[in-house]
Formats: structure tokens, sequence, C-alpha cells
């Protein structure tokens, strides 16, 4: 072994230059980002402000400006467009906890093995296609109008209770098909090693494969969920005064479309919001499925 003295091995062994490239690595990112960010803003710009001359240098924009963007009646409007807003949050409210519970019922039902349950799965299995098959508007109206015109005594005249009717059917049958995925997602080991435990097959799907499927389907509801809330209005169709219907009032009595930016402005308001919380989500589970873990 040579008796020549040899550096420790924890110093740093000096390379010319060494400093001054790493110094360039460890300000490259950051320079990168820097540019990255100075050429977005720069296209955006570029872009929205070539839409906008565009638009304001049309012909008609002067007439689109007084029709859809006074800012007096859009201001004296909105108290309004807000308060019918409530009443799109109760529909959407009542007709989720509908939606949820009988979205499930279909879905179990069409996962029970077995020809001894073939009736359910054919009446399940029609109900899903029939429902996903029809237009909503359609359903709206033979719903909203037919089941009243039977004239069949009880029956409410409020059409409230229809347009809750209505959305429950339609969402229900596309919810039950995210519960089925999320079903048919779980491994089928889960459930061979629930019945090797002494449970049911009931008792399997409620103990052990439903709530890991409606854990991993929350995204997917969600997305759902955030179409319904927007399709509310579709039931001022049957004479519900919600949010659409108000704007609809006040544009009668204006002559002037503004009213409907109000609701387009609450819509926008409340929407995204709700679309960047389901990408989150999303996210957050890809993330977990990355790392074998659930966070």
């Amino acid at each position: 072994m040579s008796g020549a003295a040899r550096p420790h091995l924890t110093e740093p062994v000096g390379i010319p230059g060494g400093d001054e490239r790493s110094q360039r690595r460890a300000g490259g990112p950051d320079r990168d980002v820097w540019r990255s960010v100075s050429i977005a803003v720069v296209s955006s710009v570029v872009f929205f402000g070539f839409v906008g001359w565009f638009v304001v240098n049309a012909p008609g924009w002067a007439e689109v400006q007084r029709s859809f963007l006074d800012a007096r009646i859009f201001w004296a409007a909105l108290p309004a467009t807000i308060s019918g807003f409530v009443t799109n949050i109760q529909l959407f409210v009542i007709a989720e906890v509908l939606i949820l519970a009988l979205g499930l019922v279909i879905a179990v039902v069409r996962s029970l093995p077995g020809p001894v349950f073939f009736p359910l799965r054919f009446v399940a299995t029609l109900y899903v296609d029939i429902f996903r098959a029809l237009p909503g508007l359609l359903v709206i109206y033979v719903l909203g109008f037919g089941i009243p015109g039977l004239a069949i005594a009880g029956l409410p005249v409020d059409p409230f209770p229809y347009a809750v009717l209505t959305l429950t059917l339609i969402y229900s049958a596309y919810v039950s098909e995210v519960y089925r995925a999320g079903i048919e997602s779980v491994h089928p080991s889960q459930d061979a090693a629930a019945r090797s435990l002494g449970l049911t097959r009931f008792q399997a799907l409620r103990f052990v494969i439903v709530p890991q499927a409606v854990r991993r389907v929350i995204p997917p509801l969600l997305n759902d969920f955030i179409g319904l809330q927007k399709d509310t209005v579709l039931v001022s169709l049957i004479g519900v005064v919600e949010i659409f219907r108000t704007s609809q009032i006040k544009n009668a009595a204006t002559f002037n479309f503004t009213p409907y930016m109000d609701v387009a402005l609450v819509f926008i308001v409340i929407t995204i919001p709700l679309a960047r919380l389901t990408d989150w989500l999303v996210a957050r589970e890809r993330r977990g499925r990355a790392t074998g873990g659930v966070r």
C-alpha cells in the first residue's frame, strides 16, 4: 500500500469549474420555469387580446353589447337570479340523495350472480338502457306533464316533485353504471376471502365490496353531480321557478338578454370550484394507487 497521502473520504475532490457548473445546474430549473411562465403569459395575452379585438370590431358588436351586456340590467337582476338559484340547490340536494341510493341499489342488483336473480337483473338492465337512451328533455316533458295529466286523486299539482322525480330517474341510470364499474374493479379475491370467513354473498357485498367500490368512484360521481347541478335548469320547462325561469321572467320584463348572463355567472362561480375539487381527488387517487396505498 502506497504511503502517499490520500484525501479524506469526506472531503470533496476539487474539479476545475465544478462549482460554476453546479451553480448553473442549480439555477437552470428556476430560469426554465420563469421562461415557461413568461411564454405562457405572453401567448395568453396575445391570443385573448386578438379574440377581444376581433369581437369588439365585429359589425354587430354594439347591438350584442346592448342586448347581452347591459350593466344596469345585470346588477338589477342579479339578486332575483341568486334567489332563484336556491330552488336549484333544493332540487340538487334532494335528487342527489335519491340518486345515490337508487343508483347503488340498481348496481348491486345488476351484480347479483345466479339464474334465480335473472328477472331482477333484466329489469335493472332495461331501466338503465332506457333512461340512458332517452333525451333528458323528453323524460322531463313526458313525466312532468304526463303524470299530472292522469288526474289521479292525491297526486301533487306542484311541478317541484315531478322535477325531482325526472332528475332522479335520469341520473340514477348513469350513476348506477359508475357504481357497477367500481364494484367490478374490486378484485374477486376480496369476495372469496369474505366468503371463506363465513359471510354470505349479501354480507360480502355490504361489508367488503361496496365500501371499497364507493371510495373508488367518488371522483366520477362528482363529475356526474356537476352535470346534475347544471341540468336542474331543464325543469323550468315544466313550470318550476328556478334560476333560469327567473332570468326568463326578467328577460320578458326588460326585453333584454342580460339576465341570462347572471345565470352564467352563478353557474361559473359554483361549477368551476367543484371541477377543480374533482381534479384534485382524481390526482390524489392516482398518487395513492401509484404508491400502493390509500391517501
